[in-house]
């Protein structure tokens, strides 16, 4: 299925608006600009391509902004969105996640998934201590 192109052209706006927040460090405003993306995207929103990258965003942001459960929840749902299983990214901020909320188990498993996508590259500009949870592992 596809938007229509006056929604989805809606939809690139806000997001690259909220892509311009995020960069200036503005999360707040970034999430506002995703969310009311997101809000454009009809039910169910699981369904559609726009909603991977539009969960993935403001789960980006809230991880940014340091604000882990937010980031969770957001990166949560985009596993139910098409390709998000299978997104190296996504893995990598689910893991990220659970390790600043302390769950070292689940930080693990979605980090080694992470990995096993994409290998070492995703970690590159991450911090060590991601890659130093997982290194016994591979």
């Amino acid at each position: 299925m596809e938007l229509n192109d006056e929604i989805y052209e809606r939809i690139t706006d806000l997001s690259s608006e909220g892509d311009e927040f995020a960069d200036a460090g503005n999360f707040g405003k970034a999430i506002e600009r995703y969310s009311e993306a997101l809000k454009l995207i009809p039910e169910p929103k699981y369904d559609w391509e726009a909603s991977t990258w539009l969960y993935v965003a403001i789960g980006d942001a809230y991880y940014l902004d340091e604000n882990f459960e937010k980031a969770l929840h957001n990166m949560e749902e985009s596993l139910k969105c098409p390709d998000g299983l299978d997104n190296p990214f996504i893995q990598l901020r689910l893991g990220e996640c659970f390790f600043e909320l302390g769950n070292i188990t689940k930080a693990k498993e979605h980090l080694l998934k992470a990995y096993m996508i994409e290998g070492e590259e995703i970690f590159e500009d991450e911090p060590q201590k991601y890659m130093n949870l997982i290194s016994e592992n591979i």
